[in-house]
Order: C-alpha cells, then sequence, then structure tokens
C-alpha cells in the first residue's frame, strides 16, 4: 500500500483486510482486494505504481504470475485484475459485488487506517459486510457471523461513547 500512497493512486481497501484492519475476530485471508478510483488520472498513477512494485498476472498456471504491459486503458478495460508481486497477492476490482459504482460508493464511508507505518483507506465494516452478502461465496458466508457481531459491537461502543 506505500507504494500505491506514494504514487498518490485513490483507493479503498476492501474485503477480510479491510474487516481485519477494524479489528474484525475473522481469519487471516492472503491476499489484499482494492478498489481504486476509476478516472484516467487516478488510473495512470496506478499503472505507475503496478510497476514499480513489478505486479504480475497471477494464474493458476504461473502461481508466480505473467509479466503483464498495462496503461490507464488497459486497467479499466478488465473488471478483476488478480495480480502478484514480490510482497504478496492483491486483486484490483472495479466493482466489488454489491456495489455498481465501486470507488464513489466506497470512498465517502471509508475510514483511515494505520497498517503497520502505512495509512490505508479502508472500507466501512457495514460495506464490507453488504460485499460479502452479495458475493455469497460459501467462504464469506463463513465469516458473516463474526462480521454481523463485530459490526453491532463496534456501533454499541460508538453510541456508549460520550459526544
Amino acid at each position: 500500500m506505500a507504494v500505491l500512497n506514494r504514487h498518490q493512486v485513490r483507493y479503498v481497501v476492501i474485503g477480510a483486510f479491510a474487516a481485519i484492519a477494524q479489528q474484525a475476530p475473522i481469519p487471516a485471508t492472503r491476499d489484499i482486494d482494492i478498489t481504486p478510483d476509476a478516472t484516467a488520472e487516478n488510473l495512470t498513477r496506478l499503472s505507475r505504481a503496478l510497476t514499480e512494485l513489478d505486479a504480475r498476472i497471477r494464474t493458476e498456471a504461473a502461481p508466480e504470475g505473467l509479466p503483464s504491459g498495462h496503461d490507464a486503458a488497459s486497467l479499466a478495460a478488465a473488471e478483476i485484475w488478480n495480480l502478484i508481486c514480490d510482497d504478496g497477492e492483491f486483486h484490483i476490482s472495479f466493482h466489488p459485488s454489491g456495489f455498481t459504482s465501486g470507488y464513489a460508493q466506497l470512498a465517502p464511508a471509508a475510514h483511515r487506517v494505520r497498517v503497520g507505518d502505512v495509512i490505508v483507506m479502508v472500507a466501512d465494516l457495514g460495506d464490507v459486510i453488504r460485499s460479502k452478502e452479495a458475493a455469497g461465496r460459501p467462504k464469506d458466508l463463513q465469516v458473516l457471523p463474526l462480521l454481523y457481531s463485530h459490526h453491532a459491537t463496534r456501533s454499541t461502543d460508538r453510541q456508549a461513547e460520550p459526544g
């Protein structure tokens, strides 16, 4: 995320990593999912960041990844990118499940969270839940009860805070 920040990429971290960054008690995943702002200017910055990361297309046939040339237009041409770099696996999803306009819907409720030495924008826990409900994959359905409970606890704690 530090490379994305250095290139001034506008993005929101989504999925399990966003929930874990907000102390949700769910198992860690091996990848990070992001939804970037899809403007040409932002995708140009994202392309530069991906080049710096030596991001490669991840497939089952090539787990170490396949080289990929990209620019703003080619990044915008695909709905989802499954990538890998030396730091690990990550996904770029322009329209996560449950959201029609992606970044524009997620950014207003997103939270700045420190992860290690890096500040990242993470999707609101309610938005993570909404996306996992919409995706309906077994791995998403499995963690929903934990997310519901954590979300309810956080909401109660916020209501109890002195204003």
